[in-house]
C-alpha cells in the first residue's frame, strides 16, 4: 500500500511561484510512474505532469515551460515547481502513483493552489 501526501499550496499573485511536494510512503515491489493532475470548481480533474522512474518527464500542452516535475535521489518525494502563475491555474492539485507492471493507482488527498489576477 502507497501513502500520498501533498503540500506546499497556497494564495499567490499571477506571475508568482509554489512548489509542490509529493511525499510517498509505504512500499511495494514496483516501477512507479508519479503524475500532478489538477482539478478546478465545475470542471474534469486533468494531467498536469508526469515522471517516472528513469526520471523521464512529460507535460501537458498548457504548462507551456512554466513548470517542472521533479524527484528526489530516493524517488520518495516529487515535486512540482510552477513559475509564472495564471489566474487559470487556480486547482486542487493532486498527486498519483502509478505501478506501471500492475496498474494499480493511488492518489494523495490534494493541496490547493489560488492563483489571483
Amino acid at each position: 500500500q502507497v501513502h500520498l501526501v501533498e503540500s506546499g499550496g497556497g494564495s499567490v499573485p499571477a506571475g508568482g511561484s509554489l512548489r509542490l511536494s509529493c511525499a510517498a510512503s509505504g512500499y511495494t515491489s514496483c516501477i512507479y510512474r508519479t503524475s500532478w493532475h489538477r482539478q478546478a470548481p465545475g470542471k474534469e480533474r486533468g494531467f498536469v505532469a508526469n515522471i517516472d522512474a528513469d526520471g523521464s518527464t512529460d507535460y501537458a500542452d498548457f504548462v507551456e515551460g512554466r513548470f517542472s516535475i521533479s524527484q528526489d535521489n530516493t524517488k520518495s518525494t516529487v515535486y512540482l515547481q510552477m513559475n509564472s502563475l495564471k489566474a487559470e491555474d487556480t486547482a486542487m492539485y493532486y498527486c498519483k502513483r502509478t505501478c506501471i507492471i500492475t496498474g494499480l493507482t493511488w492518489w494523495g488527498q490534494g493541496t490547493q493552489v489560488t492563483v489571483s489576477s
